[in-house]
């Protein structure tokens, strides 16, 4: 009987866990759809960095203490049609083997994050 309960219990802390989590996931959906409305910034990949080459893999932020680059992930330099030039420690939401240096891409405004890939022909 005290198995059954024990068991009982984990289902329903795992029951809950996936609910928290789905509920996060909406959230991040939703922002993701904010993000992604018009009007786009519009720029072109300069360059694409490998951070393994970058201070063994990982870069400090003085004032939070975050790593700002992973081993393993790739970042972008991009210039912006503003005559921005702007390094990306996180890409965004296009894969980084997509992306070669001269590609025309749609960024975010604000947080400059490469929300897709544009034709050519833009």
């Amino acid at each position: 009987k005290n198995d059954m309960d024990v068991m009982r219990h984990q289902q329903d802390q795992l029951k809950y866990q996936l609910r928290v989590q789905a509920a996060k996931v909406k959230d991040n959906r939703d922002k993701i759809k904010v993000n992604k409305t018009l009007p786009y910034l519009v720029a072109t990949i300069v360059e694409i960095l490998d951070n393994d080459s970058l201070n063994d893999g990982e870069e400090r932020d003085e004032a939070t203490g975050e790593t700002t680059a992973t081993a393993g992930s790739k970042s972008a330099v991009i210039k912006t049609t503003t005559r921005q030039t702007v390094f990306l420690p996180v890409i965004g939401l296009v894969d980084a083997e997509e992306l070669t240096p001269g590609d025309t891409v749609g960024v975010n405004k604000d947080s400059f994050l490469v929300l897709e890939k544009l034709p050519d022909e833009f």
